[in-house]
């Protein structure tokens, strides 16, 4: 039996690093967590530690572009 030939695009491989540490919203926008939870709290307020909680807004437009380069499914709704 001869084998079918593949049609359509290649599929992409996912930065695995860059899915662990970026999310999209449901608008699209491309968000990270915070730096700094790690180790070493110990000594940090309950305040920072709170802080350290909320997601950011990635803003750089350059930056984005790479993400999702990176990361070509994330975007995608299931």
């Amino acid at each position: 039996m001869a084998r079918k030939k593949p049609v359509g695009k290649y599929k992409i491989k996912t930065h695995k690093a860059t899915s662990k540490r970026f999310r999209t919203t449901g608008s699209g926008l491309v968000v990270r967590t915070k730096i700094g939870k790690g180790h070493l709290r110990r000594n940090t307020s309950k305040r920072t530690k709170y802080l350290l909680a909320e997601t950011i807004v990635v803003r750089s437009s350059g930056l984005n572009r790479h993400i999702k380069r990176l990361c070509p499914y994330m975007s995608k709704k299931d």
